[in-house]
């Protein structure tokens, strides 16, 4: 019986505009209703994704947020963070001063409200041959104000959840092994999307942030139907009892999946919970 729903945000449960569309919003609705708790698994920063979970009403069911791709999980209705684990400030500093050795690479950190980039003005990465305002789509998208520190490496004196990088994905896919090399040991260095590369603490993935809270909870694995689209999902899916593939998602994720649903702008996480509830 599925008593936890798990999502991840970008590419699947929200749509092509960055939404929650209305028929699975409904749908997700009437799941917490009948007893299903949700959780909310993502790359994004917990301020990211505070405002969809107020749109899904998750405070009132004890919703959980996984942030940071697994660094970081708390609960909406009381804001108890119930997992927490960064990357030390030595291994932080370490990554941020690596990057400089990677011109076009834009490394991005959070601290509070603000996300601190190198220079506020180099705001542009080329994405299918046009222009993208990466800085922008990242800070408005989580609710952040942008801020410049010069040099990141000695500005960040405080242990990190994430380094976000992004350049061009044809610039990334021919620098990441170079980008990672020095620390592949000692942290998580991963792909979130075409045009982002991350480093998070060492062993932190979905699966291991779902596992270690909700284990206390008495929830096994098979309480749990997953959805997802990326490489950052494989753990979470892996783990779940249902896992459910994107039709949009990778063909790798897809093949493992238990089951593939529509594309992100097709209802596709509305439709198997509508199913589930019937």
């Amino acid at each position: 019986m599925i008593r936890l729903i798990a999502m991840d945000m970008d590419g699947t449960l929200l749509n092509s505009r960055k939404k929650i569309s209305p028929r699975t919003r409904k749908a997700l609705l009437r799941a917490e209703e009948a007893g299903i708790r949700l959780i909310l698994a993502s790359g994004r920063p917990t301020t990211g994704l505070m405002r969809f979970a107020e749109e899904l009403e998750m405070n009132r069911y004890h919703g959980l947020l996984v942030s940071y791709n697994g660094s970081k999980v708390m609960d909406c209705q009381t804001g108890q963070v119930l997992f927490n684990q960064a990357m030390t400030v030595e291994e932080g500093k370490a990554v941020l001063e690596h990057m400089k050795k990677f011109p076009r690479v834009r490394p991005m950190i959070d601290h509070g409200k603000y996300m601190y980039v190198n220079d506020v003005y180099d705001q542009m990465i080329c994405l299918d041959g046009k222009d993208f305002n990466v800085l922008q789509y990242e800070s408005r998208g989580n609710g952040y104000l942008l801020c410049e520190a010069e040099d990141l490496a000695a500005f960040a004196d405080f242990p990190l959840n994430k380094i976000l990088t992004t350049a061009d994905p044809e610039y990334l896919q021919d620098h990441y092994r170079e980008m990672m090399e020095p620390f592949e040991d000692r942290l998580n260095c991963t792909f979130t999307s075409r045009f982002y590369f991350e480093f998070t603490a060492q062993g932190i993935d979905k699966a291991r942030a779902l596992e270690t809270v909700l284990a206390p909870m008495g929830y096994g694995r098979e309480d749990l139907m997953a959805f997802g689209d990326g490489h950052n999902d494989a753990s979470m899916l892996a783990w779940a009892g249902h896992s459910v593939a994107m039709a949009n998602g990778v063909p790798e994720l897809k093949a493992r999946a238990h089951e593939v649903t529509a594309s992100l702008d097709e209802d596709g996480v509305g439709l198997v919970v509508e199913r589930l509830l019937e």
